[in-house]
């Protein structure tokens, strides 16, 4: 049994409480001892997984010694996800990998003499077993006693393949990507649509950057124009944010709402164009993209506009806007963005560029509380659910039938039920979506609960995903993690082709 020992001889012991029960772990095993953080929740995992937490710049799993130990419904209640104020993260390490280990208490530090430890061959006590125990803190003298955990086994019935995944498993980094942005047939247009005042607006993918949530903090501009919003941080880098409801001088807005930033690139630098929502992606064959009718093109007003989208038979018409003249838009009265804010941005935005050089593009998507991404190249386009699904006979449970995109026939699959989280109560009403994958001839449709927008990661914030079972390694090998504009968000980063390849994921999924 690893212990400090110290110069008279006696062990050093951290002592805690796991449903009323006093436990020990040598102190020379813990890293550190924390309240416990806000937890992901990643899915496939065993059940005593409580999700996972960050930890100086490391992702770890946290596993609650209640449902290891069974005593879930004993103690102080329920102390998943961190529940009681007295909780504690406990950080050991197992096969090099960083693990926590939720407690409900933490009683102190104890150095314990040699005569008041026991082996754990002798331990007689029920409750635990035998296997997990390296031996027991003894009472006496007005002492309490306390049983002593054995790390190793106690993660290692959960986790078997934990810091294993290097050796036999294939290296995420060298996947090839299903779809390039060059591979895009060169007579369709992707389009991102987004709303404003409950109206639909696109802009090109490709001029994208990325779409962000509002930050909480925005520094007002004095005496700027009503559209100029204000400056937002963007991982240390300052960005001008330009209201489209004010631009385009739609209804009043009603306060600064938690809506969507699309990041784009413009001739004066990078800029933030604030929006309501961001409701899908779309693949829209160029022949369906009308030119501005000349009537309309010869006002300044329309400049902005590349064109006019037709959708669902002509009954959805959604402007294509240009990010290059968006700006110009009003420029006669002043509403322009104007030469000031390039003066102001022009350094911030070359080294966002420079930047975004060192990053992936990811769709990212909500589930079940969760945020999760695929590699834009991978995402055809995202669409609103549809109506009505056909069933497909003999097909694995989570492939909820099928449905027809543009004549060709289309396989739903209900992520919520391929990654074994609980099924929708209609959480997610109507902003579900359906996000579109393809790798060669292969597509699916995935069934999510909403869109959080496009998100590029630096490649310093991608890091390896703690593998958890060999499911979850297959179809989750990488976790995003952003700090900034007051939020700490972990992104669970897909493997596109994994999710195409059915018959090998019913096969791995039998085994969970």
């Amino acid at each position: 049994m690893a212990a400090i020992i110290r110069r008279d001889g006696a062990r050093s012991f951290v002592l805690f409480t796991v449903g009323g029960m006093e436990l020990a772990l040598p102190l020379d095993g813990v890293l550190e001892i924390l309240r416990p953080p806000a937890l992901v929740r990643i899915p496939l995992g065993p059940p005593s997984l409580e999700g996972l937490a960050r930890r100086r710049g490391a992702v770890l799993p946290v596993i609650g010694l209640r449902r290891v130990l069974g005593l879930t419904g004993a103690g102080e209640g329920e102390a998943g996800q961190g529940g009681t104020k007295a909780a504690r993260l406990l950080i050991v390490r197992h096969n090099s990998q960083p693990v926590g280990l939720l407690v409900d208490r933490v009683l102190g530090l104890s150095a314990v003499d040699e005569d008041r430890i026991a082996e754990s061959g002798t331990v007689p006590d029920p409750s635990i077993d035998a296997d997990l125990l390296a031996g027991a803190i003894l009472a006496g003298s007005g002492r309490d006693g306390a049983l002593i955990l054995d790390p190793g086994p106690l993660i290692e019935r959960q986790f078997t393949d934990l810091g294993r995944g290097a050796a036999g498993i294939a290296d995420f980094s060298a996947a090839p990507q299903p779809k390039t942005a060059a591979a895009i047939r060169q007579d369709e247009e992707q389009l991102v649509v987004l709303t404003v005042a409950e109206q639909e607006f696109a802009l090109p993918v490709a001029a994208v950057r990325e779409i962000v949530t509002v930050p909480e903090t925005v520094a007002r501009v004095p005496r700027a124009r009503a559209h100029l919003l204000g400056m937002m941080t963007l991982r240390d880098a300052l960005l001008p944010l330009v209201g489209l409801r004010e631009l385009f001088g739609l209804d009043e807005r009603k306060g600064m709402d938690r809506g969507k930033v699309a990041v784009l690139r413009t001739a004066e630098g990078l800029v933030g164009v604030a929006v309501e929502d961001v409701r899908e992606i779309l693949r829209v064959p160029r022949e369906r993209i009308d030119p501005v009718p000349p009537l309309m093109a010869r006002e300044a007003e329309f400049e902005d506009m590349d064109g006019i989208a037709r959708l669902d038979g002509g009954a959805r018409l959604i402007p294509v806007l240009s990010a290059e003249r968006l700006f110009r838009h009003g420029a006669g009265d002043g509403a322009g963005l104007g030469a000031p804010a390039q003066g102001r941005e022009g350094g911030s935005a070359v080294a966002m560029d420079a930047e975004a050089e060192r990053a992936e593009a990811f769709v990212v998507f909500r589930l079940a509380g969760a945020e999760y991404g695929l590699p834009v190249a991978a995402v055809q386009e995202v669409l609103r659910r549809p109506d009505a699904v056909t069933p497909l006979p003999n097909a694995p449970d989570f492939v909820s039938g099928v449905t027809t995109l543009r004549g060709a026939v289309l396989p739903l699959v209900t992520l919520r039920r391929l990654l074994r989280l609980p099924e929708d109560q209609g959480s997610a009403g109507e902003r579900g979506r359906v996000v579109v994958i393809a790798a060669g001839a292969a597509r699916a449709g995935l069934l999510v609960d909403g869109m959080a927008g496009i998100v590029r990661l630096p490649d310093d914030a991608i890091g390896p995903a703690p593998v958890v079972s060999q499911a979850q390694h297959r179809l989750i090998r990488r976790i995003g993690a952003l700090d900034g504009a007051g939020e700490r968000r972990m992104i669970l980063l897909m493997d596109p082709a994994e999710l195409l390849d059915m018959d090998q994921l019913a096969d791995l999924l039998a085994t969970v």
